[in-house]
């Protein structure tokens, strides 16, 4: 005997999700539909309810490559609850799997405006770029459509849900420190690798640290094993403040090249802005091994003391 469908737009719903746990996408869609008539029947002013479940069956429609009526739901859901992560992913998603890059470009920028650390969208971005670049050339970014700048009530509204609803976004590690840090690079990967990062110099020198970042995060898609690179950006972090960042960074920086001064350098300032002395001072003890009278370093050094003592 077939098991009774539920009446309800919550039995439906809870339905709906179990049948996507169970790997059935279209039995999942059927219901969540059958939920969203039953909500519009009822003239529910419920706009976040009604919202999820179109971002729901639009999960069933990515998962069976039903990529136009999928981007058609997450388009509906957007409408009601604007700039919601998991439509944006969705339809990015479904973008990328139809070729349609700058559109799957702007959904996944919009969601590092909510949350940089969504790591699909990191890895999005990551595969996007590439393509696009290859695709429309060095003046990409030109050719892109607007994208939208993401007020400040949509990223608390993200901040403030349940830690749940952040795992579909947080799973997953971005494919630049897997599949990327395992390809070795062509030739022509490595010219356009340097191009890009003289580009990040020159903007550095014009005072645009901001793009800079971006030309030396592109540079690195090309190739990855310049220790230069990473301490660049990590000078721009740096400038910016995003001391974490700049740590990171540097610290790639020597794994690549064990006597990068600048990079053992720029670490020990993002170390000392983070108040953990203790590193900072390690690591202007490795520099002054490799350049004893680096005066900057000897400055720092005292800096550095002076908050200890």
């Amino acid at each position: 005997m077939a098991p009774k469908i539920p009446s309800s737009v919550d039995g439906l719903r809870a339905a709906g999700n179990q049948s996507f746990r169970n790997g059935q996408y279209a039995e999942a869609g059927a219901l969540y539909g059958r939920a969203l008539q039953l909500l519009q029947a009822q003239g529910s002013s419920d706009p976040e309810e009604e919202s999820i479940l179109y971002s729901n069956r639009a999960a069933c429609y990515l998962k069976d490559g039903n990529c136009t009526d999928c981007i058609q739901d997450c388009t509906s859901a957007l409408a009601l609850v604007p700039f919601s992560i998991k439509p944006l992913l969705r339809r990015a998603s479904a973008y990328e799997a139809l070729e349609k890059y700058p559109l799957a470009y702007v959904d996944y920028k919009t969601v590092l405006q909510i949350d940089n650390s969504v790591m699909s969208a990191l890895e999005g971005i990551n595969r996007i770029t590439r393509a696009l670049m290859d695709s429309l050339g060095p003046e990409w970014r030109l050719k892109l459509p607007t994208i939208p700048v993401v007020p400040v009530s949509a990223q608390r509204r993200w901040n403030s849900l349940p830690s749940e609803n952040h795992k579909e976004t947080a799973t997953s590690k971005p494919k630049e420190t897997t599949t990327t840090k395992s390809r070795v690079p062509s030739a022509g990967d490595v010219e356009k690798a340097r191009l890009l990062k003289e580009e990040g110099n020159e903007l550095v020198k014009k005072g645009s640290h901001k793009r800079a970042i971006e030309k030396y995060s592109e540079s690195l898609l090309f190739s990855n094993l310049e220790s230069a690179t990473y301490s660049n950006r990590a000078l721009c972090h740096l400038v910016l403040k995003q001391y974490r960042e700049a740590v990171k960074d540097c610290t790639e920086a020597l794994k690549l090249d064990g006597k990068n001064v600048k990079a053992f350098y720029r670490r020990a300032q993002a170390y000392k802005a983070l108040k953990d002395y203790k590193s900072s001072l390690t690591d202007i003890s490795s520099l002054l091994q490799i350049e004893p009278r680096n005066g900057p370093a000897q400055k720092l050094q005292q800096e550095v003391n002076q908050k200890l003592n």
